[in-house]
């Protein structure tokens, strides 16, 4: 027995163009849909998801201090910016390899108007950054309670 499948012309076409882009970006850094920090090479990777409460974000910094980061929030976006600097040139060293990114970075994420900028906290733990964005009283979802008259 044969099995229909709905055919779409322009999937196979979209795959081709993605493992194209996949192949032509291998090792090259790609963070945002907006390309940013193509120029400087690195950012740190960040997670973001969202629960009742409101949004939170957790960016890898490993070896930085907290007075190394600058968290900005302005019309309604976040800027993380910081620098990571060589620890030591060593001239007499023969490195074999240096994968570690260096230099600053800077990431700008869009918030929802739904945010409360004034209540966002921030703080780090074991090279993890943990920014927490917590929806406005008015916009989170609430139970009510609906009365049965007889």
């Amino acid at each position: 027995m044969t099995t229909l499948a709905r055919w779409t012309p322009l999937r196979d076409a979209f795959r081709l163009h993605n493992e194209m882009n996949r192949l032509f970006d291998f090792g090259l850094p790609t963070y945002g849909a907006e390309g940013e920090n193509l120029a400087t090479g690195w950012a740190p990777p960040v997670d973001i998801y969202e629960d009742t409460e409101g949004l939170t974000m957790r960016a890898e910094i490993p070896g930085f201090n907290p007075g190394d980061i600058d968290l900005n929030i302005e019309n309604n976006t976040l800027t993380l910016k910081g620098e990571r600097k060589l620890e030591k040139e060593d001239k007499k060293e023969n490195y074999h390899r240096v994968e570690r990114f260096y230099g600053t970075f800077s990431r700008s994420f869009s918030l929802p108007s739904t945010v409360d900028t004034e209540k966002v906290r921030a703080d780090s733990k074991n090279g993890v950054l943990t920014i927490f964005l917590p929806r406005r009283e008015e916009t989170k979802p609430r139970q009510i309670q609906v009365k049965v008259e007889n």
